[in-house]
């Protein structure tokens, strides 16, 4: 497959235009023309570009790539060893952050509901969203559930009752979003990151509150998008998991 045709595709599939984020959603590197093994991962740190260049990829599929807002603009130490490793290999580097998150079959916040086999209830439109559970759980075992499914214990602040059917999510560091799960009285919210006043909130509003692992909960959205890249054209497409606690 053309480099072009992926990058085309991938801009209508994941509605790039859709989104304001903090970084360039789409190819962030250029490598060679044609592309038929991408490496797909969570972030481009050096361990996957390396795993990705063991294994002959020809280019590699991220949800965090580079060029953030806030981070200097220079290309120096670990950021140049970074493109200069893409470069001197001809590797592309694609990266779809916010788009990533946000679609509706393959993001993360849509794949995390099918694996914690929620009805999606969400009222309006957005990054968080609002599911239920077939049927009430003690949050117990809900905290256990979610746990086993992203194989790390996850961190629980309790704080709402003890049978629990509604739950907001969104993926990544989106602990803010808290209040949206109070507003639609959700019982349980989870995200990946968690902040010192999120304890207090989940206290007094009545809500669960589940950090469940910034890096675990979005393993799920590229490695869907490179399994449908290959059933669809054909690529050869290989999660690689670059551990991470966080």
């Amino acid at each position: 497959m053309l480099r072009t045709e992926l990058e085309s595709y991938l801009k209508a599939f994941l509605n790039i235009d859709a989104y304001k984020d903090y970084a360039p959603n789409g190819l962030q590197v250029e490598g060679k023309n044609e592309i038929q093994k991408i490496v797909t991962g969570v972030t481009a740190c050096q361990a996957l570009i390396d795993a990705a260049i063991e294994l002959k990829a020809d280019a590699i599929l991220v949800h965090h790539g580079y060029f953030w807002k806030s981070e200097p603009e220079v290309i120096t130490g670990f950021k140049q060893k970074r493109i200069k490793s893409l470069l001197m290999n001809d590797m592309s580097l694609f990266a779809y952050h916010l788009p990533l998150d946000g679609h509706e079959e393959l993001g993360n916040n849509a794949q995390l509901g099918k694996l914690w086999q929620l009805q999606d209830i969400t009222p309006e439109p957005g990054l968080v969203r609002l599911g239920e559970l077939k049927q009430a759980l003690s949050i117990n075992e809900f905290v256990e559930q979610v746990s086993d499914t992203l194989d790390r214990q996850v961190l629980h602040l309790p704080g709402g009752p003890e049978m629990v059917k509604t739950v907001a999510w969104c993926s990544g560091g989106a602990q803010g979003y808290i209040n949206q799960a109070i507003d639609w009285s959700a019982d349980v919210y989870i995200s990946g990151e968690v902040s010192e006043q999120t304890t207090h909130l989940a206290k007094e509003c009545g809500i669960h509150y589940l950090a469940a692992g910034h890096h675990a909960t979005e393993r799920v959205g590229v490695k869907a998008l490179g399994e449908h890249l290959a059933e669809h054209f054909g690529l050869e497409c290989i999660f690689v998991d670059i551990g991470n606690p966080v």
